[in-house]
Order: C-alpha cells, then structure tokens, then sequence
C-alpha cells in the first residue's frame, strides 16, 4: 500500500528540498493567489448579479471559512478551543491574510484586545485605483465574530470602525474583542 502516490504527495515533498527562504516566497505567494481569487470571485458574482448578492455570498462564503481557518490555525499551533484573549491574538498572526496586510494589537489584557488593519491590501488597491472604500463591514462582522468563536466561544465582537463606516488614515478596519464572563 506505500508504492500508491496520492495526489498532491509529490508537490508537498518538493517543499522538503527547499530553504527557509525559498519556502517563506511560497507561503506569501500562495496568500497572494488566495486573495486574488478571493477577489475575482466577488468581482464575478459583482458583475452578474450586483453588489448586494455579491455581499451576501461573500458573507456566507467567510461563514464557513474562518471557522476552519481558525481550527486549522490552532491545530497546527496545538491549541484546544478556550484559550481566550492570548489564543486569539496569537492565531490572529497566523490568518493568510496577515502574510500580506499590516496589522497590529493594542489595549490588550486578559479580557479584551482591539485588533486593527493598518493597511490592507484590498482597500490600498481600491484607493490607488481612485476607487471608494469596498464595503466589507457586514462581511467582517461574520468573518471576525465567527473566528473569535471558533478561537474560544465565550470571545464577543465588535466593530469599532470598518468601511463603508468612516475610519481614521492610520488603520483601515478596527475590531474590539472582549472575553465574556
């Protein structure tokens, strides 16, 4: 039974070969790929169906993922479910988009962390562009609150300011999570 190859075996034992470096432009080129089909899909359910559809898959789409991203997180971190404040903004640094947007914690103690985007790919693209803020509120709402669950249940979110809302130049989004008794 060792002699049978299952897909994707040889592209995985590939990366054995590699140096730390070469493995680290494929870790961050392999989050680039993600966010451009990200992207393209919502442009493409945009296009045919309008933004208010797009928004709303997008939202369902983000349902589903960012729990499994966060238990895929969290298993390769060792991490059980419960661990709350500290394992959330540990598994925060591990999400696929924190290989390509800045972002930052702040006011954190044992039961509450603001988390901020400081600069977010999509949205420095959309203003190079001469293009409006995307609004992704209603869809970070679903994508944080049900990651912050997933991370540990009794974590609650809330927006302190993400787009379409007004948000200050020094961060694009801005999230308040606090451990509920």
């Amino acid at each position: 039974m060792s002699d049978v190859k299952r897909v994707g075996d040889e592209g995985v034992s590939l990366l054995y070969e590699l140096s730390k470096e070469d493995l680290v432009k494929i870790i961050v080129d392999d989050a680039k790929n993600w966010l451009a089909h990200d992207g393209l899909w919502f442009q493409a359910i945009e296009r045919r169906y309008g933004m208010d559809v797009a928004v709303d898959a997008d939202i369902e789409a983000w349902r589903h993922f960012t729990v499994i991203e966060a238990r895929r997180i969290m298993s390769r971190l060792g991490m059980k479910p419960g661990g709350g404040i500290p394992a959330l903004v540990e598994c925060l640094k591990h999400r696929f988009y924190a290989r390509l947007n800045l972002q930052d914690c702040i006011e954190q103690t044992e039961d509450r962390v603001v988390f901020r985007m400081l600069d977010c790919r999509v949205q420095s693209a959309r203003k190079r562009k001469g293009l409006a803020d995307h609004p992704c509120k209603s869809v970070g709402i679903v994508e944080y609150g049900e990651f912050a669950k997933a991370i540990d249940p009794r974590i609650e979110t809330h927006c302190i300011a993400c787009p379409p809302d007004p948000h200050p130049e020094e961060y694009w989004c801005a999230w308040e999570f606090k451990l509920r008794d």
